[in-house]
């Protein structure tokens, strides 16, 4: 991996209900990428080799929160990003932290 991001999507929603939904649109789009990906409650976390693919993802969480009827969505990314080498998987980082 030379790249990962954190996104946490907010999309502008009248109800718990309608805010789930719209968060469940882009989480199901990232599932869509094929990337390796964790959902926390705050964030989800995808990795990849391509800063520029990652990048295009979060941009595209932004169009598809709208779609899914958000009048207005913001959002929070991390990146960590190592274009000569490797850097820290999800796995590495709380692999050990999991209940299995």
């Amino acid at each position: 991996m030379s790249a990962s991001i954190a996104i946490q999507v907010l999309p502008e929603a009248e109800n718990d209900l309608q805010l789930c939904q719209r968060v469940d649109a882009v989480i199901d789009y990232i599932k869509s990428t094929g990337l390796h990906y964790e959902v926390g409650p705050f964030e989800t976390t995808i990795e990849g080799e391509s800063y520029d693919q990652l990048m295009d993802i979060a941009k595209e969480c932004q169009h598809v929160a709208i779609r899914a009827g958000a009048p207005k969505v913001s959002a929070y990314i991390k990146v960590v990003y190592r274009p000569e080498g490797e850097i820290l998987t999800i796995d590495q980082k709380i692999g050990k932290y999991r209940r299995d």
